[in-house]
């Protein structure tokens, strides 16, 4: 070329040196190449686009798991990315070598390659000689630590011992991958197989329960700790004369067998079987043994993790119990979700209880039983143990015969000596309690009778699928004070009504507090259709399955709890029609004692409940009132307790409330005319002026006043 002639073009260069361009997106998966390197392909001289599939069929598959690794490591270091890749034909023959050098960059929103770079033929290597080892990638050290960053990860994230062979199974080392792979244990004084790859199944046979004084590779490796490198058969016939004839007929032709070793101790061997000759040189002996130490970490942890599980699994079989037989008139499912520990056993639990004598205590005949659900403070296996014991507790109570506030006090005095009660020696931080719920059932009459340990509140899905939380007594959680009292709350469940008990972990779960987890929760018991087996799932699913993801709430640290759920069905007549709509009636019932004035308040909680979805809100506010005015003359006005009964009738937008409170008092509530400065005398004034429709009925032994609201249907509507 003379001064001043203008440079050729590039294209021009390359060519004539036998050199390619290509350019690969792995965005659009497509592979562009130009004339040269689709020549070098085995694939028509001219330009072409490729898809991936296509361009890796012509590849080896060795060589294109390494340039997914080196590209990675030159991202990351900023630097050319240089491959040997063997070239194949369509009857996967090498048709030639090829070296490719590209710049590889990284686009992180589409987290995608883009490489442009070059092909050029070149000399294949000897197998087994050192420049075949180095000329791999054209610099083995970059390969060596992408690959093994590679296979950390993996091994890594491998959580069984299956999964640990499948990814070593996977592995292809930088160079030289072996074509078959064996994993020996010891138990006792012989090996034993714990997988292996690249063999037909029952080839293990002969090395199975091979003693640890057998003349073999993998004894002597786990008898010395050392590890034997085996370059030719020659080699393993001179060194193992008695047991080549098993190796023989896998027609290798180089063998390693290192020790797998954890905190200094040989738990088994591993052996690495290759097609060809293998020097085993330096860098490929300090890539095994790299390797051999991350399988025998994996292997650990993976064994841990198995026996983590087997002994959760003994744990949760032995605490948690069947729901025993069949119930006449119901039905009880139960799930339980451990989420919370790191042995996956929490203090959650839930029990069931067959009780002595008969259906009421008074009468003779099998069938009462009490439910039982709880939470041990704690997520940790003393949280387990003692969940264990108080189940264990509880059960020894309850069959005594003893009425349910009586079996909380003697489970609370029960716990508090456990924890508290543990002596000078015990560690104060580590004292625990426990909230529990403790229902006795009566099945013939769906009387309920409840005592509460802190525990969270039960909820009725009544038989048009309102669901209420039914306020109920409650005392201080199980072993905080050994004399506790616990007061009991009657409920009677209805025929088609469901009672749910669940620990806060349902609710909770998925980063929400106490009020936005009940939401999500009522929202599931309102609109599920299945019966009790088929709710339970969907709870649980709704909570802690995938589609939990969607529903996080706004605490974004609380994201996982134990969930423990007790369902409990009685049984009614559209049970047997599941074409029958549910009878749009909701009803709710509450004595109110001279002695209880506080639980007014859960009156007005319970109507508010009630009319959870009623249209108009300054309805339900007038209705509240109501209620408390009304509760309020009796208990002021008269010596006798009030029931109050509260109704809602009919479909939405035209719903009818009804409410009624009786006692036993014959006198006759009449208007009085306050003063401007008097602070009662108004109540029938505001019932006259807020209620749509109100009134007093004598009964035989006392009266009921009443009122009644009408849902407007506009507000309905809108």
């Amino acid at each position: 070329m003379r001064t001043g002639e203008p440079l050729p073009a590039v294209g021009d260069v390359l060519t004539s040196l036998a050199t390619g361009l290509w350019h690969w997106d792995t965005a659009t998966e497509l592979v562009t190449v130009d004339a040269e390197a689709a020549r070098l392909l085995g694939l028509p001289a001219e330009q072409a686009t490729l898809t991936e599939a296509q361009t890796r069929a012509r590849l080896h598959p060795v060589d294109w798991n390494e340039i997914i690794s080196v590209v990675g490591l030159a991202v990351a270091e900023d630097t050319l990315a240089e491959v040997r890749i063997r070239i194949m034909d369509e009857q996967g023959r090498v048709i030639r070598t090829v070296r490719s050098r590209s710049k590889p960059s990284y686009d992180r929103q589409k987290k995608s390659f883009r490489l442009i770079g070059t092909l050029q033929e070149v000399t294949e290597p000897t197998p087994g000689t050192p420049a075949g080892r180095t000329a791999v990638t054209g610099d083995w050290r970059r390969s060596r630590e992408a690959f093994l960053l590679d296979a950390g990860r993996a091994l890594a994230e491998a959580r069984s011992t299956a999964e640990v062979l499948r990814v070593a199974a996977g592995l292809s080392m930088p160079g030289f991958s072996p074509d078959g792979l064996a994993v020996f244990g010891v138990e006792g004084d012989r090996l034993t197989i714990i997988g292996h790859h690249g063999q037909q199944p029952g080839d293990e046979s002969p090395f199975s329960h091979m003693s640890l004084e057998t003349d073999y590779p993998a004894a002597e490796v786990v008898r010395t700790g050392r590890a034997v490198y085996l370059s030719s058969p020659e080699a393993y016939r001179s060194r193992y004369p008695v047991t080549w004839p098993l190796a023989q007929r896998f027609d290798r032709q180089s063998w390693a067998f290192l020790p797998l070793t954890v905190a200094g101790r040989t738990m088994g061997a591993w052996m690495a079987g290759f097609a060809y000759p293998v020097a085993f040189t330096p860098d490929e002996r300090s890539v095994l043994t790299t390797v051999a130490r991350m399988l025998a970490q994996a292997l650990s942890r993976a064994g841990v993790a198995e026996s983590e599980r087997e002994l959760t699994d003994g744990l949760q079989r032995s605490m948690l119990p069947s729901l025993g037989p069949e119930i006449p008139g119901m039905t009880v499912a139960a799930r339980y979700v451990p989420t919370g520990g790191g042995l996956q056993v929490g203090g959650d639990w839930y029990d069931m209880i067959p009780l002595p004598g008969g259906t009421s205590r008074t009468s003779a005949g099998a069938g009462r039983f009490a439910l039982v659900i709880g939470d041990v403070q704690g997520h940790d296996v003393r949280a387990a143990g003692l969940m264990g014991q108080l189940r264990i507790a509880l059960r020894a109570y309850a069959s005594e015969g003893h009425r349910p506030d009586a079996v909380l006090s003697r489970a609370s005095r029960f716990l508090n000596g456990m924890t508290y009660g543990a002596g000078e020696g015990g560690d104060p931080a580590d004292t625990r309690f426990a909230t529990c719920l403790y229902i006795e059932v009566d099945p013939a009459t769906g009387a309920l009778e409840v005592a509460r340990a802190g525990h969270p509140e039960p909820a009725i899905r009544l038989a048009d699928g309102t669901v209420l939380a039914r306020t109920t007594h409650v005392g201080l959680p199980l072993g905080i004070d050994p004399d506790a009292d616990y007061p009991t709350t009657r409920i009677v469940l209805q025929p088609g009504e469901t009672l749910m008990l669940c620990t806060d972990g349902l609710i909770e779960t998925g980063g929400h507090d106490f009020e936005t987890g009940w939401k999500r929760v009522r929202t599931i018991l309102e609109t599920h259709d299945g019966g009790p087996e088929e709710l339970a799932d969907a709870l649980v699913q709704a909570v802690h399955g995938p589609s939990s993801h969607h529903t996080t709430g706004p605490l974004a640290d609380r994201r996982e709890d134990d969930i423990a759920v007790l369902l409990l069905h009685r049984h009614g007549s559209q049970d047997d029609d599941t074409a029958t709509a549910r009878p749009p009636v909701r009803r709710s019932m509450l004595s109110v004692a001279q002695a209880e004035p506080e639980r007014i308040a859960v009156a007005r909680h319970q109507l508010r409940e009630l009319l959870h979805d009623w249209s108009s809100a300054d309805q339900v506010d007038s209705a509240v009132l109501l209620v408390s005015e009304t509760l309020t003359n009796v208990l002021v006005h008269t010596d006798a307790d009030a029931l109050l009964v509260s109704e809602v009738r009919g479909e939405p937008g035209d719903r009818r409330l009804r409410v009624e409170v009786t006692d036993t008092s014959d006198d006759l509530p009449h208007k009085r005319r306050p003063g401007e400065l008097a602070s009662s005398g108004r109540g029938l004034m505001l019932i006259e002026l807020l209620a749509d429709l109100w009134g007093v009925d004598p009964r035989g032994e006392g009266k009921t006043i009443w009122f009644e609201l009408h849902e407007p249907p506009d507000s309905a509507s809108a």
